[in-house]
């Protein structure tokens, strides 16, 4: 299995950097809607129209991914713990996934709901600062639930994302060294507020965005289990790089397939803060911390 895996992901990199071949790699897939927080920095929760997906249509969103050339998914709401259908639960898509003949099958949570029993070959805990910094973005009493779900899981390859904006800023050393300490928590990864319609107010300046990213670097090269890397995280200091964003594609709540990320339509390129974007680069430019940042990420499975 990590053969066919270690073949599959040579030829794509050398089909997509030598004969420019831009077929996804991985897909994001949001299955619904619905969600159990008001996180400040959001779009997509139910604010009018509610989107919650089938099992059968999100079957098919599966096999066009898998066509076209993706491996890896990664399914997000909402909160995708309270998707349902009929006996469908989030385990009934992990398994399907497989089925189907993706790689790995990731969810990412607020950790609001218990999860234990998650069968995802990884789990992404959404937490946003440590203690009030987190209920600041997320709501009153959402950090102590989520660290008591995170602890309850069990689950052996579960890590953290956290999204910097102007409300948590404080907190990202704070976080990074929780992420260290904390038994259950295997790495954390960080990204920068994007400004979506609405949520503008959140993004930091660039200069405040270049000082923590700084302080990020100083701490990665600490031993700090931070997953992205040095090469990377230094094009997110000013953006001014060639996104290669079809290397993820994403399958909207209303059943949107776009062939890059949403913040293209959505016109925020220049002021991205998913760091994704800092790592594919590096990657095609060859950074040798960044491919095995990445060849670690997607041989564990």
């Amino acid at each position: 299995m990590q053969i066919g895996r270690l073949f599959y992901l040579s030829s794509w990199f050398l089909r997509s950097r030598f004969l420019r071949a831009e077929r996804p790699l991985q897909t994001v897939l949001f299955v619904s809607n619905v969600c159990n927080l008001a996180c400040k920095h959001c779009n997509i929760y139910a604010r009018d129209q509610v989107f919650h997906k089938t099992y059968d249509q999100i079957a098919d969103e599966l096999r066009y991914s898998y066509k076209l050339g993706s491996r890896f998914v990664d399914y997000e709401g909402g909160e995708p713990f309270l998707w349902r259908d009929g006996p469908h639960d989030m385990n009934s898509l992990v398994l399907l996934a497989k089925e189907i003949g993706f790689y790995s099958a990731t969810v990412t949570t607020n950790a609001q709901l218990s999860f234990r029993g998650c069968i995802a070959d990884s789990i992404w805990v959404s937490i946003d600062g440590v203690g009030l910094y987190h209920d600041l973005v997320r709501g009153e009493g959402a950090f102590k639930t989520a660290i008591e779900n995170i602890e309850e899981s069990g689950h052996p390859k579960l890590s953290i994302n956290m999204v910097v904006n102007k409300l948590n800023y404080p907190s990202v050393k704070e976080t990074i060294e929780f992420a260290k300490n904390h038994p259950s928590i295997k790495s954390i990864a960080l990204n920068f507020h994007t400004p979506y319609q609405g949520t503008e107010e959140l993004m930091l300046d660039w200069d405040k965005r270049s000082e923590i990213i700084d302080e990020i670097i100083a701490m990665k090269k600490q031993g700090y289990p931070i997953m992205n890397s040095v090469s990377g995280l230094k094009l997110m200091k000013h953006n001014n790089f060639k996104k290669r964003c079809w290397v993820t594609n994403f399958i909207m709540v209303d059943g949107t397939k776009l062939s890059e990320c949403q913040g293209k339509t959505a016109g925020v390129c220049d002021r991205c803060g998913f760091c994704m974007a800092g790592e594919m680069n590096s990657v095609f430019a060859f950074k040798p911390d960044t491919i095995t940042a990445g060849m670690k990420l997607r041989m564990k499975g």
